[in-house]
């Protein structure tokens, strides 16, 4: 076991295994088998600077560290925008190139759904006709295989319409924006809403009260007991927190992407209930009221309530809105039609299953990329667009399969800091402004290093809601994430 601070440039352990080195504010990890070594994985430094509690600014008491150890309340100038951007210098996007994995996408997702309609489908159907127990046990795994398998290579088609939204694709915006609408709505998202949503959530990456998504509740002294609390008391303290996180991965992963479009859940209060189909917002304390419950409590915070910030705000975006939904409703009239012919469950089980599959994967970037214990939310007279960039977390994708999710992803979790930095750098530009970005910013990059799934139960377990505390570098206020 090394020490954690012990990690520094020039540092290297090997033992009959294993070789750990570090050069360039680089980890590199090697196995070893008497005559050759192969990398088996290069990480960015991701140690923290801090020697004792008061190189923090704010108290710690309650939180929980992850590898980053605390390294995100650190005492760290962050540079301007302009000053990180001539760090990662002048990046390049290439059309043909751009299609060339827009191709690989389609193809590789036809392919899998070739091979679940001629093979595993009908597989499936011969099992379920005997009706046995163990046929029926089968039938049901098989059809979770090919979802996961379809699903994890689809997630690669939405990822490049994300790329379109933000103008990394292509120098040809007509093009770019044919390819960005197609793909999402195959997926069946709104992607003229999206991009607008998208664009703030970037704008307010761990705003605690603009941001888009991910955003927790505030815990207060007034605060009544939470969910997680109750179910410890019922459980107990272990049993209690096990089920709390479980039924917080199964929401998330399972209704979370669907809630976000049209309910707006994980959105800051400032703009209340949103739908990505209907241009409309509603505050979260008048659904009390729609449905008659504190209907006097609501009238007595009437006057005294913020007025929302419209999703939607102007008549463009709202024609956006309809044009988004234009698309979506052309591919569900196609999945009707083709369900009228062919049967409404094979269509949901050839397209409905890779598709909560995709939304699961979404939602666990998503939360893994702008959640940690040991990362907090900013207040407005804290925040600012480099801060909430900075704020956003790498993880050890390319550890999964040996890279190959990680590639056909596209490399949106391994390089997601430097996308909130520049999203209208490429992905396959990407990899490289990352080394550079955390070879220059070694105290302000985050690269976490939990496995995926360790990390995913972490953040179900424990990042439920925050407290604020005093930052004693400018007594601002930073949201911590709080056992309560």
């Amino acid at each position: 076991t090394l020490s954690y601070f012990s990690i520094q440039d020039g540092f290297r352990f090997h033992d009959m295994k294993n070789i750990i080195s570090v050069k360039s504010n680089f980890v590199y990890l090697e196995k070893h088998n008497h005559a050759h070594s192969k990398i088996r994985g290069k990480f960015p430094r991701f140690y923290s600077t801090a020697t004792s509690l008061s190189d923090y600014t704010v108290s710690l008491e309650g939180v929980k560290l992850s590898t980053l150890k605390g390294k995100a309340l650190l005492r760290n100038e962050v540079p301007s925008l302009s000053k990180v951007k001539t760090v990662i210098g002048p990046t390049s996007r290439s059309t043909l190139r751009s299609l060339s994995y827009a191709a690989l996408d389609v193809t590789t997702l036809c392919l899998c759904a070739w091979f679940g309609l001629s093979f595993i489908l009908p597989m499936i159907a011969n099992l379920s006709l005997t009706g046995t127990p163990l046929n029926s046990f089968a039938a049901g795994g098989l059809w979770l295989l090919y979802s996961l398998i379809t699903g994890t290579v689809g997630i690669g088609m939405w990822v490049t319409a994300h790329e379109c939204g933000h103008g990394a694709f292509s120098d040809n915006r007509w093009l770019q924006t044919a390819v960005g609408y197609v793909f999402h709505s195959i997926l069946l998202v709104p992607y003229f809403s999206w991009q607008r949503s998208h664009a703030l959530h970037h704008a307010n990456t761990n705003h605690i009260t603009d941001g888009e998504t991910h955003v927790p509740p505030i815990f207060t002294a007034n605060t009544p007991i939470t969910d997680k609390t109750k179910l410890q008391k019922l459980f107990g303290n272990g049993l209690g927190e096990r089920v709390f996180g479980g039924l917080q991965l199964v929401v998330h992963l399972l209704i979370g992407w669907p809630a976000y479009l049209l309910l707006g859940a994980t959105g800051g209060p400032s703009r209340g209930v949103t739908n990505h189909f209907i241009p409309l917002n509603v505050d979260k304390k008048d659904l009390n009221s729609l449905l008659q419950l504190n209907k006097k409590d609501v009238e007595k915070n009437e006057e005294t309530r913020k007025p929302l910030k419209e999703l939607f705000p102007s008549p463009g975006l709202k024609l956006k809105v309809l044009l988004s939904d234009i698309g979506v409703g052309v591919v569900l009239a196609g999945l009707c039609l083709l369900a009228q012919k062919f049967g409404s469950g094979l269509v949901l089980a050839a397209y409905g299953g890779p598709l909560l599959v995709v939304n699961a994967w979404l939602v666990a970037y998503t939360w893994l990329q702008h959640t940690e214990v040991d990362v907090p939310h900013l207040p407005a007279e804290g925040h600012s667009f480099i801060k909430g960039a900075f704020l956003t977390v790498d993880r050890p994708y390319g550890t999964l399969l040996g890279g190959l999710v990680d590639f056909l992803h596209h490399h949106i979790g391994t390089t997601h800091v430097v996308h909130h930095i520049d999203s209208t750098i490429p992905h396959y530009e990407a990899v490289q402004a990352t080394q550079k970005l955390a070879s220059a910013f070694p105290q302000l990059y985050l690269f976490e290093s939990t496995p995926i799934h360790k990390a995913l139960w972490r953040i179900a377990s424990h990042c439920y809601g925050v407290e604020g505390r005093i930052d004693s570098s400018d007594n601002s206020t930073r949201y911590v994430f709080t056992e309560r």
